[in-house]
């Protein structure tokens, strides 16, 4: 697998076009970081660590509001063939703000508010609205 953030957005957003209330993925601490900031603010009910066939993965609790999922769009901006890095100043604002950018920067992985507040830049992970 070449791009594990990529394939867990895509599980997230297949699961919520079945209606799932609950998907699985391989762990990783660069995806539990990640799940961490969709928890904080508020897409996702949260995760916990299993053990699927003798690897650990994590179980994701999706959510929904009146039968719709929480998360309308959920995109990648930073892939492996084309790495996106931005200035504290530059980091986009999603949907005017209505959104969330997930950054990792070098005070770990945080949502685009926390990176202009500890101002600091760094990759742009992926976009959620």
């Amino acid at each position: 697998m070449n791009d594990p953030i990529g394939d867990m957005l895509t599980r997230i957003r297949n699961g919520q076009m079945r209606g799932k209330s609950v998907i699985s993925t391989p762990a990783s601490k660069l995806r539990g970081w990640v799940l961490d900031v969709l928890a904080d603010e508020g897409y996702i009910r949260g995760y916990e660590a299993s053990e699927e066939n003798g690897h650990p993965a994590f179980e994701i609790s999706l959510k929904y509001y009146e039968g719709t999922p929480v998360i309308r769009e959920l995109k990648r901006v930073s892939k492996p063939g084309r790495r996106v890095y931005m200035n504290v100043n530059d980091i986009p604002t999603v949907r005017q703000g209505l959104g969330v950018s997930i950054v990792s920067t070098s005070r770990g992985v945080m949502s685009d508010a926390s990176a202009r507040s500890n101002n600091v830049g760094g990759e742009v992970l992926c976009t959620v609205f």
